[in-house]
């Protein structure tokens, strides 16, 4: 890391005549560790030239500096060049020529590709086997009887029994109100609920590689298969494997249950016992849902999304979901059949789950496409005898326009969307799978611009400074604080473990007295949060939700966070003064977000201003350099006098470290660079660490380029906890 100063003399255009704008020289301070990138943009930030339309000369020898120059030898006096309109005419043309070379390719594949399909179904004829289908059959109809239990009303309701129903329901609503929408339409919830219901299990279902020893939970290996035993049998368990413990030498049997009630109970299993256990909760929570059997032996979840109006693909061992393309792209399958399996018949789906379709006909050998096709119309059949002529009507028609939806799905361009690899199973067992896909393959996606909702988040810590500032002003004893603060913490839980439809705490006497001196301050609290006081009847006082349930549902996390952390900071003798405030007004919010990448479907860019400590912004190729851009709400303007980061919940080595802040005042053409910082390190997780800016300007919107984690060279990621970013709109 070496300090620079820099002299940059701005020139005329490349080629051009010199003739304009006078030159001008500008001085550029520059930290040789932060690369060319960061010295193009502070230069743009002087000169107007955008970083890709700069070509930096060294005036002693007139050699072009770029990615492989040693800028700690360079010579300190430089020339920018502009490239002229006529080169990006020409680097316009050049890019039109291309693309029309690449449509040409695209054609030329797109009609290979229609060449091999032919000839695959060509060569099917001569390899598949000649028995009616009746293998193929084989394969398939014996799973409806696993499915038509999952209609079974009793079987049902005692799914739901072990379901945490309302704090879905109430994450479900979190999910909507933190992408702006507080009053979400019926399909809208039942598709986020969906969602949640699909994180619940990937917790609560264990996966099993080798069940530990029955007797004293030591580890065991495998010796073959056992006979059933008629209590096995019962529930579904054909197949029975044996393992031995290595220490106690007794001998542990894995039964692999087929009934779902059973595995209600035993919530355990591959990936068989997941899908087959998580399509029974979508059924018994309404939803339309099928078993999707993949003949290279795996098994996951289909349901009907009304606000999608299609089938949408949900894999519970992954905990993911809308990602048809992960196990060809991601775990890198060969995918032959994937046959869709419900109630109302079955119907093959693999050109869901492919882009390379004639590849996946070369493989299906079973029997021919219209011995399958065949197969599957007479299974149909035979399920939906004794429907009504309308509900037959709907089916058929939703039959119709998914035939359609798969006609084209296999021909659309492959994504360029990095999937991972298998997650669920041990190391060994994916890798004699041949399901760990690429090493560094992660389920990440660019990103939209997205809307923080956290006035919420705000409005707390405004009221939280105020109740601080107070205790400050009058020099209140640092137990008494805490004392404060733990009662907020006990009411806070309380709340959160109540209904959230309904919620309510009584404040006893203990804690009204408490309350009464500072009262103004709590009932300011209490408005951020979304609560009331209210004076009962019977004379009792108590705190309820005030108004929509769901806005105390976002904002009670934030306090409880907040809360404890100035719990933490009094209990570790960190006060509350004029140069350390946490938390502290004029923070910035509403505004919105763009990131570089992200992390889906929680390590989203808005999860660092949400105010919760748990959650963060992620993004998976970051390690190396990655940027995130805030502006500011309805063309505000702000000087940014400082910000607050908190690391992540885990994985120092994914810490930012170097980074640079820029402000731009005409929403981001142009940037100014506002704030640098170099080798930072934070002590612990959930760190907080407080950066006053130097250099304020009023901006419109910010933006932090990331340079640098703790460890880059075995870490691809990057991850930040939180920023809070402070300062006065004009």
């Amino acid at each position: 890391m070496v300090a620079r100063r820099f002299v940059v003399r701005q020139g005329p255009t490349a080629g051009g005549s010199g003739e304009g704008k006078a030159e001008e020289e500008h001085e550029v301070e520059y930290d040789t560790e932060h690369g060319i990138d960061v010295l193009r943009l502070q230069i743009f930030s002087l000169t107007s030239v955008p970083p890709d339309l700069q070509k930096i000369v060294v005036e002693a020898d007139g050699s072009v500096v770029d990615d492989g120059t040693d800028l700690e030898s360079l010579s300190e006096r430089l020339r920018v060049v502009a490239i002229d309109e006529e080169a990006g005419e020409d680097a316009a043309a050049a890019a039109a020529v291309e693309a029309a070379r690449a449509q040409e390719k695209s054609d030329e594949e797109f009609a290979r590709m229609l060449q091999a399909e032919e000839e695959a179904l060509l060569l099917q004829q001569y390899s598949v086997q000649n028995d009616g289908g009746e293998e193929f059959r084989q394969r398939v109809e014996p799973y409806m009887n696993q499915i038509l239990m999952y209609e079974d009303p009793v079987r049902q309701e005692a799914a739901r029994k072990t379901v945490p129903v309302h704090e879905l329901e109430e994450k479900a609503l979190v999910s909507l109100a933190k992408e702006g929408n507080f009053h979400p339409s019926k399909d809208e919830e039942n598709h986020a609920f969906l969602l949640q219901l699909l994180f619940w299990f990937k917790q609560s279902f264990r996966w099993v590689n080798t069940p530990s020893c029955d007797s004293c939970g030591g580890e065991a290996s495998n010796v073959g298969m056992g006979n059933p035993l008629p209590s096995e049998i019962e529930f579904g368990a054909s197949r029975v494997e044996l393992y031995r413990c290595n220490q106690c030498s007794s001998i542990t049997r894995f039964p692999r249950y087929n009934d779902p009630h059973k595995l209600l109970q035993t919530r355990r299993g591959r990936c068989g016992e997941w899908a087959n256990c998580f399509t029974f909760y979508c059924r018994a929570f309404g939803y339309e849902a099928r078993l999707i059997l993949d003949f290279t032996d795996h098994v996951w979840t289909e349901c009907f999304s009304n606000l999608y109006g299609r089938w949408m693909h949900l894999d519970p061992c992954e905990g993911v979901y809308d990602n048809p393309l992960l196990y060809e792209k991601g775990w890198n399958k060969k995918l032959d059949y994937a046959i869709a399996i419900s109630k109302y018949g079955v119907r093959d789906v693999t050109k869901r789950y492919t882009r390379k379709w004639h590849e996946v006909l070369s493989r299906r050998t079973i029997t021919s496409e219209e011995t399958i096709s065949a197969v599957l119309s007479s299974i149909t059949r035979k399920y939906r005898t004794g429907l009504s002529t309308g509900a037959l009507s709907v089916i058929e028609n939703r039959d119709k326009e998914e035939s359609e939806e798969l006609s084209k799905a296999y021909l659309q361009a492959e994504t360029t969307l990095s999937l991972p690899g298998r997650l669920s199973g041990s190391v060994e067992w994916r890798k004699a799978r041949s399901e760990l896909g690429q090493a560094d393959s992660l389920s990440c996606s660019s990103c939209p611009v997205r809307k923080c909702v956290d006035a919420h988040v705000s409005n707390i810590y405004d009221a939280l400074s105020a109740l601080l500032s107070h205790f400050c002003d009058k020099k209140v004893p640092k137990e008494r604080i805490i004392e404060v603060f733990h009662t907020l913490k006990t009411l806070m839980l309380n709340l959160k473990d109540a209904n959230f439809k309904s919620r309510r705490a009584i404040l006893d006497q203990k804690t009204q007295q408490l309350f009464k001196e500072i009262f103004s301050f709590i009932e300011r609290l209490f408005s951020a949060v979304s609560l009331k006081a209210e004076l009962g009847t019977d004379g009792n006082q108590s705190v309820t939700v005030d108004g929509n349930p769901i806005n105390l549902s976002l904002a009670l996390p934030v306090a409880l966070d907040a809360v404890n952390e100035i719990l933490s900071n009094y209990k570790n003798n960190i006060f509350f003064t004029e140069g350390n405030q946490f938390p502290r007004g004029n923070r910035l919010s509403s505004g919105s977000v763009l990131a570089s990448r992200e992390q889906l479907p929680i390590g989203i860019a808005t999860a660092a201003f949400d105010g919760i400590h748990s959650s963060k912004w992620e993004e998976p190729d970051g390690a190396k350099g990655c940027w995130l851009i805030y502006k500011m709400p309805d063309g505000q303007t702000c000087e940014l006098e400082s910000y607050d980061l908190m690391s992540a919940n885990d994985t120092p080595e994914r810490d930012p470290m170097d980074w640079v802040i820029e402000g731009s005042a005409d929403g981001g053409s142009t940037w100014n660079v506002i704030d640098t910082r170099s080798s930072v390190m934070f002590e612990r997780r959930f760190f907080r660490k407080t950066f006053t800016v130097d250099k304020r300007c009023k901006s419109n919107a910010f933006r932090f380029r990331f340079l640098r984690v703790r460890e880059s060279h075995s870490n691809p990621r990057f991850q930040i906890g939180s920023i809070d970013l402070y300062g006065k709109t004009a």
